[in-house]
C-alpha cells in the first residue's frame, strides 16, 4: 500500500513510528473534528464550520491539508455550484480510530451522570467496546505486545 503522502512532502516527527506519522497527518484537534463530522454526514464548508465552530482561516487550512494528505477529496456538489468534501478510503479507514477515541472519552472524559452523545449501530444499540486482538483473535493489551523496529 502506498503512503497517503509522499515522504518528501512531510517532515516526520518520528519517521519509523506509524503512530507519530498518523499524528503528523491528522493529529490536531481541528482535523480530527472535521474527520468526525465527515463521518457523521458533513460535506460543505458551512457544515464543517457550524459543527466545529472553527474560524474560517483554520477550517480552510485544515480542509486543504486533509485533501492534500489524501484523507478527504473535493467533489462537485449536486447543484454543481460549489464543492463538497468526501472521505477517501484512507479517511474512512480512520473510523476505528474515531470510535476508539470516542469510547476512551466515554470512559474517561465524563462524570458518571454527565450526558454525552452515543454512537449506535443500525439497530440503535451502542457499539461494543473495541478490543485489540492477535492473529488468532485472542485479546491483547500493552503487556502482551511488543514493537519491532525495522532496520
Amino acid at each position: 500500500m502506498s503512503p497517503v503522502v509522499p515522504v518528501d512532502d512531510m517532515t516526520w516527527t518520528d519517521p519509523a513510528c506509524p503512530v507519530a506519522r498518523t499524528l503528523d497527518l491528522v493529529g490536531d484537534r481541528w482535523s480530527l473534528m472535521i474527520i468526525r463530522d465527515a463521518m457523521d454526514g458533513a460535506r460543505s464548508f458551512t457544515d464543517f464550520q457550524q459543527r466545529t465552530g472553527a474560524a474560517r482561516n483554520i477550517l480552510t487550512d485544515r480542509l486543504n491539508r486533509l485533501v492534500d494528505r489524501g484523507v478527504l477529496k473535493r467533489e462537485a456538489a449536486a447543484s454543481g455550484r460549489r464543492q463538497v468534501y468526501v472521505l477517501t478510503a484512507a479517511g474512512r479507514d480512520l473510523f476505528t480510530v474515531i470510535v476508539a477515541m470516542r469510547q476512551w472519552g466515554e470512559r474517561h472524559a465524563f462524570a458518571d451522570d454527565e450526558a454525552h452523545s452515543v454512537l449506535v449501530d443500525e439497530s440503535g444499540q451502542p457499539l461494543a467496546p473495541l478490543r485489540p486482538a492477535d492473529s488468532r483473535g485472542d485479546r491483547v493489551d500493552i503487556d502482551s505486545t511488543t514493537v519491532l523496529r525495522s532496520s
